[in-house]
């Protein structure tokens, strides 16, 4: 036993994608050297991947800096990540903080780290990003059930409100050969389902001259993978083909999150959105038609600059009509540096509460109708490893959340299961079918 091993924490803000990365940074500190605790618990280093796509996100960082200077005084702190793109000043106020590293150098972070004395000055490498910034390969593992793999990184939609082109730069993929080769190190090690992540998925192939049909139709042949989940991808980009991959394959599952953002053409304009309203109604209609039980969930931004009652109204009747599943809502952040923080008519922080509210309402109602509609569905289930209350609970290929009582040989296990009903929990109570 090594007496004189460093202990380091991880912590991650915001997105599936920042969780990938954040794992695969933590594999680069060798264990011969550095003991990894959980962060809530004492450590000699914390590493924070930052989020910073609303102003939230960005509070949520600083409390989180804050709360492990408090935890530990005499730790070496190290920033990384959006927030620390976008606002390295900002961070490096911050008395306690020694390190801050933007989007690209925090992937070589041990070089950075030579010495873990607390810095007399702040430590800063945040570069310009540009078109030609590499692609750093990232997965998930051992910290949860199913892996997320990185396999697109940047932006290039210029939407009026979003500052991750600004924090990620440009859209950029490896070649479909090198994923492949993450997903079998995957496979390696016991994992069931990989979620396939990165900013803006289905422009995979702009870098290689390749597709993310093309991507999908080489992950389904690797051995010991049975489930691939889409995290998020565009309305424009969900192709015909890939609805009717999904619905052919079984292992490219029936679960679409589609990034809505108003069900108002005025709005979505104003967002510099590329698509309109009908396009996604047709997406949903397609995935509805080849797959009735496929779950599908929108992302929907209330308050945003200009949106009148009447165009909240548009996007309210327009997403009663859809047949989703759930809706992730967001109440508009002003964000520096983009379009939308200079347009006017600006909706009032209680205007925002309310219409939020209203989606939630929604979201709530659609999840509980469409989880009945799944009462009596014979499908699988991927159990996860943690227990609650006697509990475990896991995921359908639908996205359905499902609870079943606690037996250890379940965990990571893809099972058959029946659907029963609907818990006090909300989740869904199932029972085992041989």
């Amino acid at each position: 036993m090594n007496l004189n091993k460093k202990k380091v924490a991880f912590h991650t803000l915001g997105c599936k994608l920042n969780f990938a990365e954040t794992s695969t940074i933590s594999r680069s500190f060798p264990e011969e050297k550095f003991e990894r605790v959980p962060a809530n618990s004492k450590a000699d280093i914390y590493v924070i991947n930052t989020c910073s796509v609303t102003d939230a996100a960005d509070k949520k960082c600083r409390q989180a800096i804050k709360k492990f200077i408090t935890l530990s005084p005499g730790a070496f702190i190290a920033v990384v990540g959006c927030y620390a793109q976008l606002k390295p000043q900002e961070i490096s106020s911050i008395p306690g903080v020694d390190l801050v590293l933007g989007t690209n150098e925090k992937f070589d972070i041990k070089e950075y780290m030579t010495d873990l004395e607390k810095r007399q000055e702040v430590e800063i490498h945040s570069c310009d990003l540009s078109s030609t910034d590499s692609f750093n390969p990232s997965y998930s593992m051992g910290d949860r059930t199913r892996s997320f793999l990185k396999v697109q990184d940047g932006c290039d939609y210029g939407c009026s409100y979003c500052t991750i082109p600004l924090a990620r730069g440009r859209s950029r993929n490896p070649e479909i050969s090198s994923i492949i080769g993450e997903a079998e190190k995957i496979a390696e090690r016991g994992v069931k389902e990989i979620v396939i992540t990165g900013v803006n998925i289905g422009d995979f192939g702009k870098s290689t001259g390749e597709s993310f049909a093309g991507l999908l139709k080489d992950l389904v042949k690797v051995q010991g993978i049975e489930r691939f989940r889409i995290s998020s991808i565009e309305p424009n980009l969900l192709t015909d083909e890939l609805i009717e991959m999904s619905a052919m394959n079984e292992k490219i599952l029936p679960h679409f999150h589609i990034p809505l953002q108003s069900g108002c053409n005025k709005i979505l304009g104003l967002m510099r959105r590329r698509y309109t309203r009908d396009v996604f109604a047709a997406r949903v209609k397609m995935v509805r038609e080849k797959m009735p039980l496929a779950g599908i969930g929108a992302d929907v931004i209330v308050g945003f600059p200009g949106e009148s009652v009447f165009d909240f109204e548009d996007t309210y009747s327009f997403l009663q009509e859809m047949a989703l599943s759930y809706l992730h809502v967001f109440t508009f952040s002003e964000r520096p540096d983009t379009i939308a923080e200079k347009l006017p008519e600006k909706v009032s922080h209680g205007e925002k509460e309310i219409r939020s509210k209203r989606l939630i309402a929604l979201s709530e109602m659609k999840n509980l109708e469409f989880n009945k509609l799944n009462i009596g569905q014979i499908t699988n289930v991927l159990f996860e490893r943690t227990r609650s209350e006697g509990l475990i609970t896991g995921l359908t290929s639908n996205y359905i959340r499902v609870e079943h009582q606690w037996q250890s040989r379940l965990a990571g296990q893809i099972k058959k299961v029946k659907l029963n009903s609907i818990s006090l929990t909300g989740r869904m109570s199932v029972e085992l079918v041989n």
